[in-house]
């Protein structure tokens, strides 16, 4: 009878692994996205940005926000803000529905944003943050504080929920102004992505790094100078490709892009990771 009954009870263990392996989605494509304002959302977002978002693409909030509805660590519509509570539009936002208008029904897209206005790439680095968090202007201090004062840990933590649920496809990337002609730049963002590999047990083959530029110098861009590092970035990390600016158009500051320059570029990242999946992009309005 306990010979009967362990074989019974291992079976059901086995058979409940199953289910467990099974409620993950191989067709529900995740991207990490993280950086500074131009990651978080900078432009006011606009009408046409609430409307019409496919289901198939969700945000997984890395904060809470009971004004909006959400609860940290759940999947939801991606309808603007996708950052924390009251950020504007992000790359991220037409990243998403550029994807699901080029990919296939069965295939779903989810996008987690932590990041952080005017901050450095130190500020990820999860062996070094804490230094330089003890250098940034309080209001930093305020936004970090809602990641827990640890932005990388909660991405992190976020990304280990949502692998349950799907798998990472990729990392988007948008950062570098408060780098403006920091040489290193390159390597410290390796350090971040190689963390992140490590950390989410990921393959870098499997998860390539799409890193934006700043505002063009065809804008009048500010921090125009750091594009020509963040060119060199497939240098230090193979798997890491540019996404151009040129022609998206920007805010009054020449820092910022605005709602129309967001949309552009974030097609843009959408047509580079297309390409890396092995669709052809067509373009959408």
């Amino acid at each position: 009878m306990k010979t009967y009954f362990s074989a019974g009870a291992l079976l059901l263990g086995f058979l409940l692994l199953g289910l467990s392996a099974s409620a993950q989605d191989k067709n529900f494509y995740i991207f990490l996205c993280f950086g500074q304002s131009n990651m978080e959302g900078n432009a006011k977002i606009e009408p046409q940005d609430t409307v019409n978002v496919n289901p198939r693409f969700q945000v997984m909030e890395a904060v809470n926000c009971p004004d909006l509805g959400r609860t940290k660590g759940n999947w939801y519509t991606a309808v603007p803000p996708l950052c924390r509570c009251k950020t504007g539009l992000t790359p991220a936002d037409y990243f998403g529905r550029e994807l699901v208008a080029n990919l296939p029904e069965k295939v779903r897209v989810g996008v987690i944003n932590v990041a952080i206005g005017g901050c450095k790439i130190e500020l990820f680095d999860k062996d070094h943050y804490e230094s330089y968090v003890t250098t940034v202007p309080g209001w930093m201090k305020n936004f970090i504080s809602q990641y827990d004062g640890n932005p990388y840990a909660r991405l992190v933590e976020m990304a280990k929920l949502a692998q349950k649920d799907g798998v990472i496809k990729g990392i988007l990337l948008h950062q570098g102004e408060s780098n403006t002609n920091d040489t290193l730049w390159t390597k410290k963002v390796k350090v971040v992505y190689d963390n992140l590999m490590h950390d989410l047990d990921l393959k870098p083959r499997k998860v390539p790094l799409l890193a934006g530029e700043t505002v063009n110098a065809d804008q009048d861009g500010i921090c125009a100078s750091m594009n020509k590092i963040i060119a060199t970035l497939p240098q230090t990390i193979k798997n890491a490709h540019v996404i151009s600016s040129a022609g998206c158009t920007d805010a009054a500051d020449n820092l910022h892009f605005d709602a129309a320059g967001y949309r552009e570029l974030g097609k843009r990242y959408a047509t580079q990771m297309l390409t890396l999946l092995g669709y052809k992009p067509i373009t959408t309005n």
